[in-house]
């Protein structure tokens, strides 16, 4: 089993923690992949690939790595930069996935309709060591450190998450910045003395799994329960990713069956995912409640009932 790193030569926010992390010990060429992509080694279970393209437009780099060598994937991890209109400046972490698309959809950043990758199990272990590794550097307050919701590609059948550098210009060239993703990336992976962080065990007491429903992009409410109780992460859906039809002034209650839109498609292929990276965990639905309206509320609700998803409060995450 290996670990994928990917990095491109057409943004800084990747191809700089990318070179910072291969100043550190140990790393050596591998295999060239189609597309001229390189590969550098780093013992028996780290791979870092570094191509030239947009990151979010080589889909399969799993499968393909897969069949040009005959390793196993086990989880891809993608460093590239982050945009806001805040400018803010910031280092964030997020599943990847469009599951609220439908064939025929724009695909503004990748991905495929419907589909969502598993969501690598270090996220939630990994913001809590880059917020250490921030403030040990000196980068907090100035850089806010936050995870995102769902969305975007590329394409991928295995557990993946992206680590990004934000907002601007001015911070994706950041050498600090870039180091301590790399530092990131070194120590979360046991690459140095200290085991890897965030490695899943289905045997492990602790087994709850959150999988975010509601809320805006950087999921704040969802963030307060994973900060506070170190829970696993899933995937975490915003409001856009939930498209429901609004019923107007209809007084019967709201139902799964009666709310058209995607939102039902989103919910289980994220559901799906997550259970699929987490095996043996139990996902539990964390819902933002104060960004739904009622009628909202209520058929999610219902959706989550008789798909068998638990709804838990904060405090059924401790």
């Amino acid at each position: 089993m290996v670990t994928i790193v990917v990095a491109t030569t057409a943004d800084p926010a990747s191809i700089n923690p990318a070179k910072a992390l291969l100043s550190m010990p140990d790393w050596h060429p591998g295999p060239t992949l189609d597309g001229g992509i390189r590969s550098f080694t780093n013992g028996g279970t780290v791979r870092l690939l570094e191509h030239d393209s947009s990151i979010i437009k080589e889909d399969d780099l799993d499968l393909r790595w897969e069949s040009a060598t005959g390793e196993t994937v086990d989880e891809l991890i993608f460093l590239s930069k982050h945009v806001a209109v805040s400018s803010r400046p910031s280092l964030t972490i997020h599943p990847i996935g469009v599951p609220h698309l439908k064939d025929g959809d724009v695909l503004p950043q990748g991905g495929r309709p419907g589909w969502a990758a598993p969501p690598c199990t270090r996220i939630g272990p990994w913001l809590i060591l880059l917020k250490k590794i921030a403030e040990s550097h000196n980068l907090l307050p100035e850089f806010e450190i936050t995870l995102e919701a769902t969305h975007h590609g590329p394409v991928t059948t295995k557990p993946a998450m992206f680590v990004e550098i934000g907002s601007t210009d001015e911070y994706w060239g950041r050498q600090d910045a870039a180091q301590v993703i790399a530092l990131l990336v070194w120590e979360g992976l046991g690459l140095g003395k200290s085991a890897a962080v965030g490695t899943w065990n289905s045997k492990s007491e602790r087994n709850k799994v959150l999988l975010g429903i509601g809320g805006g992009h950087y999921v704040p409410r969802h963030m307060d329960v994973i900060l506070k109780d170190g829970v696993w992460v899933g995937h975490l859906l915003s409001g856009y990713s939930l498209p429901m039809e609004d019923p107007g002034q209809s007084k019967v209650k709201a139902t799964a069956e009666s709310i058209e839109g995607t939102w039902k498609q989103a919910i289980k292929v994220a559901f799906d995912a997550t259970k699929s990276a987490f095996p043996g965990g139990e996902i539990i639905a964390h819902l933002d409640h104060k960004s739904f309206k009622s009628w909202q509320k209520n058929a999610i609700t219902d959706f989550l009932g008789k798909q068998g998803i638990k709804i838990g409060k904060p405090a059924d995450f401790s």
